[in-house]
């Protein structure tokens, strides 16, 4: 008995030290070398590796066309490449294939900012705001624009509401800042500036010495 006991936990000993080998048919190889490409493409954007996350997007966009977040990755890698109307197109394909994406809107929105297209890029982050009305991002970023477009009084309002969503917003105090000083509210201004600075926005005080001393 002490014999066989001592085979049969060798045994299972040896059989939990053993990887099972199987195959993988091709549709599972592909679903693994997506995601995987998906990750890589994904952790080389947030490094700063653009050149190589718009590689790894691409060959996952290859495997498969109709996931929107491949597509919008690789625009967000174009868009911080400089290529901001091949990045539209591929937002623009995300928000085709999920037309409830917020941040493709977003994204599409800033590539429009950066060419100057600055009502297509209104009409972006209204969509934005209208699917995630809480998405603070999507309010500082349209009031950048409407303070491009001279309209500081609203984008003192979108200002507002993200620092209402996000209290921590430290560019979103430093743009008001500035819009409320063109506006003529130095004193209110300066207020902003200096929670913008009192955040980290380490710009707010070279503002502060042009604007406030």
């Amino acid at each position: 008995f002490n014999v066989m006991k001592k085979i049969v936990l060798t045994l299972i000993l040896l059989f939990s030290l053993v990887t099972p080998i199987y195959s993988q048919t091709p549709q599972e190889q592909n679903e693994t070398t997506f995601k995987a490409l998906l990750d890589s493409g994904n952790e080389k954007l947030r490094k700063g590796d653009y050149r190589g996350a718009l590689q790894d997007y691409t060959k996952a966009i290859e495997i498969n066309p109709k996931y929107a977040e491949a597509c919008m990755g690789r625009g967000g890698a174009k868009a911080q490449l400089g290529d901001y109307r091949d990045a539209i197109e591929d937002y623009t394909k995300a928000i085709d294939i999920n037309p409830k994406l917020a941040i493709a809107y977003t994204g599409r929105g800033l590539a429009k900012d950066d060419l100057g297209v600055y009502r297509g890029a209104i009409k972006d982050y209204n969509k934005a705001i209208e699917l995630d009305p809480k998405y603070a991002e999507a309010y500082y970023n349209r009031g950048v624009v409407k303070a491009k477009l001279r309209d500081r009084w609203e984008a003192i309002q979108d200002y507002n509401k993200a620092i209402e969503l996000n209290p921590k917003y430290a560019k979103a105090y430093f743009n008001r800042g500035i819009s409320k000083l063109k506006s003529g509210q130095k004193n209110s201004g300066c207020l902003d500036l200096s929670k913008a600075g009192e955040l980290g926005y380490v710009e707010a005080y070279e503002a502060i010495k042009e604007h406030c001393n």
